[in-house]
């Protein structure tokens, strides 16, 4: 049988060849996608060791095994993101090796994490997650710096390992011990896709070299506004955009140098107005219309949109 012909754009990405559609990561950045406002909302988080492959509903299978679903449906509802995690390259478990857990809250003024290590999943049972989705410690030993995590979940969507991959391989290398591969973080179109925790910020359509200066940036206590899908505890996917709006045209890199704190409706958009540097700044925010699109082997017809400052004034 003839081998299949293939298409190389640098190392470990690859696209079907002349007669197959790419992967919907491979098309968004043909088509070039902004992912600016396309982080889902977390405020904290459970991260939970879990070696081995992981199937499409390995996350679920994992918590029901040890939550009622009433307890995880109201602390995720309070904005916790429970997500899977595992060792970068390592999917077999040790015999006897305890399972690292992790909590941690991403809110401004109130950014922690929380380790503890766990014999059996059943442990997990007597967690307080009402009180880590509230943003409280005390659950077990204080973790200093940034967490990356990197989605490699491929069973969800290809496009995930592909892109994710190489990116967590040379992260690990550089930053032993604060990387992990995590489960699904949504937007497969922008693998790959790398999320600080508890930072909050979710960066996507990374190749290698830019996640290692998202890396350098959140070791800083900074966040790099490029490539930067939000900051994943604003209220909303118009205050994520309008943040990193404001971060492109200020150069304002910390943390909470640029927090959005109101947002209206106006029109067909939004009036976002956003604190940075001492100053204030209103950001009108529209969808803009869909104009590129294109077939992907993820998903029938994969249609780009996004957001547009209309206009960003001083108030």
């Amino acid at each position: 049988m003839p081998k299949p012909d293939v298409r190389h754009s640098g190392p470990g990405i690859c696209f079907p060849g002349r007669n197959a559609a790419p992967g919907c990561a491979a098309l968004t950045r043909e088509l070039g996608g902004e992912p600016a406002g396309t982080a889902a909302r977390m405020t904290s988080w459970l991260l939970v060791e879990q070696p081995g492959s992981w199937g499409p509903d390995a996350l679920e299978e994992v918590l029901a095994a040890v939550f009622p679903a009433e307890r995880l449906d109201a602390a995720r509802a309070a904005g916790l993101r429970p997500l899977l995690i595992r060792k970068p390259g390592r999917h077999v478990r040790e015999p006897g090796a305890p399972r690292a857990v992790y909590v941690a809250s991403g809110l401004p003024g109130n950014r922690w994490t929380e380790r503890l290590d766990v014999a059996d999943l059943d442990e997990l049972a007597h967690l307080d997650l009402e009180a880590v989705a509230a943003g409280r410690r005390g659950h077990g030993e204080p973790v200093s710096g940034p967490l990356f995590l990197v989605c490699t979940h491929g069973s969800k969507d290809m496009c995930c390992a592909v892109f994710g991959r190489p990116l967590v391989a040379s992260l690990a290398q550089n930053h032993p011990g604060r990387v992990w591969e995590v489960s699904h973080v949504g937007g497969d179109r922008w693998a790959g896709n790398l999320l600080t925790v508890p930072d909050g910020y979710l960066h996507g359509s990374l190749a290698v070299p830019e996640a290692e200066l998202v890396a350098k940036e959140a070791l800083g206590g900074n966040v790099r506004f490029e490539n930067l899908r939000g900051r994943t505890s604003a209220e909303s996917a118009w205050s994520q955009f309008a943040e990193i709006e404001v971060r492109g045209r200020t150069g304002l890199r910390g943390l909470d140098a640029v927090l959005a704190v109101a947002e209206e409706s106006r029109d067909e958009g939004r009036s976002v107005l956003v604190e940075a540097g001492g100053r204030r700044y209103e950001v009108v925010v529209r969808r803009r219309a869909p104009t590129t699109s294109g077939h992907s082997r993820c998903t029938a017809r994969l249609v780009l949109s996004g957001f547009v400052a209309e206009s960003v004034r001083e108030v």
